[in-house]
């Protein structure tokens, strides 16, 4: 049997949002950025041992996700992101990135604890090129997960 790494363009995100019914939600975007975790090293020297310093790992550390998709109107979830960025309301959310094989079954699933928006954007207007909106959504989070089905 022969295996073959999976495709990075099948994939879906559920955003479990407060307040709002499980049908409502938006689960559509074109692009999923900066799933990330490192440790950084933290250097202890010890009082009378010039040799070297204790080099001891510290928490783990998270980048910020990056979810890209075209401008929806009228969005529970971007009236979430402002919420949290003009009013400094927060409702953290647990968010699901699943990356999908052929058969649209789960190969790997990402479980991202309660995120909130940092940063929101959107791509360029320009008269002279024929391309849609991009809105560009940055969310911070406590930790993830990853799970193999």
């Amino acid at each position: 049997m022969s295996y073959y790494p999976p495709v990075g363009f099948h994939f879906k995100v559920e955003i479990n949002l407060p307040d709002v019914a499980q049908e409502d939600r938006e689960t559509r975007f074109q692009e999923v950025g900066g799933l990330s975790k490192s440790i950084d090293i933290e250097e202890f020297k010890e009082g009378g041992e010039n040799r070297f310093a204790h080099r001891l790992p510290s928490p783990a550390k998270y980048g910020n996700v990056i979810l890209k998709r075209g401008l929806l109107t009228k969005s529970s979830l971007i009236k979430w992101c402002f919420d949290a960025i003009d009013n400094f309301s927060f409702k953290p959310a647990d968010v699901t990135i699943t990356l999908l094989n052929e058969e649209h079954k789960p190969l790997s699933v990402w479980n991202i604890a309660k995120a909130f928006p940092v940063k929101w954007s959107t791509s360029d207007f320009k008269a002279q090129e024929n391309s849609i909106v991009i809105e560009t959504l940055e969310l911070s989070y406590q930790y993830f997960t990853k799970n193999d089905p």
